[in-house]
């Protein structure tokens, strides 16, 4: 593996905690008056962009036109995480890009490429040609707390780094990616986005990187989403990786039934739902492991399941390659089959 891509993982690891651009932002607030307070919570704003406002870059997408120009197709925002010019943004923002440009603080522009994206969380991992950039710490979302202060950093439309405030709204909400799946543990904060700022960081008070922000609810005022820093640690090391995140794969397509309460009683079941299975593919695990359509999943590794959020939150932690054991209701009996899971394609 590459130096720069073990340096990269160390700092998203926190193996190289406190070497990045963030300083000491924070700043005590106890026994002051209200302009006291009121300057205090400027000063700590001002710190954090100060501080970050040189890691948040400007990414232009360009789309191949006939006669092999470019022409600027999208753009968004995006985050330096390593200092060999790694930079964290949204999967829809790179988006079949031919060509990319990263642009920072002072309009020094770079051609970057795209090492890996992962359309499921709708992150991707970008790089820019050059060295020595000041970058961001990832910090932990898991400590984050409703009504918590947040600044949300980016470059919309090119006005580098524009800067809103808010807090925390809400914690452990969930959105669908462009792909269907479910993107857990999402963070709702009140900064106002605009579509510019998707890519860019959500940061706390101390300078931390604890969120990257995805989609805003057009119609609804002060409403935005960021996916959590948590998620990108993971996301970032499998593209590092791998060049993409690798989830495991059934063979199947399924939905969520209501359970007869007659079945729910007899094989004292938990839940009232469960994962019909309504095609299999013959030659996917599942598939071979003998599931047929018709059966109904209600447990995998006798953890309960009722949904395929369930069957992907599974497999998104689930080893590939290890076996594991579907609980199936196939008419009125109970089956345990065992399963050993593929990597899923890019479409599965």
């Amino acid at each position: 593996m590459e130096e720069h891509i073990q340096q990269a993982l160390k700092l998203i690891d926190g193996q190289e905690y406190g070497k990045s651009i963030q300083g000491r932002c924070e700043v005590s607030a106890s026994g002051r008056s209200d302009a006291e307070l009121l300057d205090v919570y400027s000063r700590a704003v001002i710190a954090v962009v100060e501080a970050v406002g040189p890691a948040v870059v400007g990414v232009s997408v360009g789309k191949q036109m006939p006669g092999s120009r470019f022409e600027q197709a999208g753009a968004g925002s995006g985050i330096i995480f390593a200092p060999d010019g790694y930079i964290l943004t949204n999967s829809h923002v790179v988006q079949n890009a031919r060509q990319l440009t990263a642009t920072i603080t002072g309009g020094t522009s770079f051609a970057a490429t795209i090492i890996g994206t992962d359309p499921a969380t709708d992150l991707a991992v970008i790089r820019a040609d050059a060295s020595s950039m000041a970058f961001a710490t990832l910090g932990d979302s898991a400590s984050l707390r409703v009504g918590q202060l947040i600044i949300a950093i980016g470059n919309p439309f090119g006005f580098q780094s524009s800067v809103s405030t808010g807090v925390v709204s809400a914690l452990g909400r969930a959105l669908r990616s462009q792909e269907g799946r479910l993107i857990e543990n999402v963070i709702q904060h009140t900064a106002p986005l605009n579509p510019g700022n998707s890519g860019g960081p959500l940061v706390d008070s101390r300078g931390h990187v604890v969120g990257i922000n995805t989609a805003i609810i057009p119609l609804a005022q002060g409403i935005g989403f960021s996916i959590p820093s948590n998620t990108a640690k993971w996301v970032v090391s499998q593209l590092l990786t791998h060049g993409r995140v690798r989830r495991g794969y059934l063979g199947i397509a399924g939905q969520q039934r209501p359970l007869n309460r007659r079945l729910v009683r007899f094989y004292n079941l938990t839940r009232d739902y469960a994962v019909e299975v309504l095609s299999v593919h013959s030659t996917g695990p599942a598939g071979q492991a003998g599931l047929q359509e018709g059966d109904l999943i209600v447990a995998i590794n006798e953890q309960d399941v009722e949904s395929v959020d369930d069957l992907h939150r599974f497999l998104a932690e689930w080893p590939i390659g290890q076996p594991m054991t579907l609980t199936v209701i196939r008419g009125t009996e109970r089956v345990d089959l065992k399963v050993v899971p593929a990597e899923a394609g890019p479409m599965a």
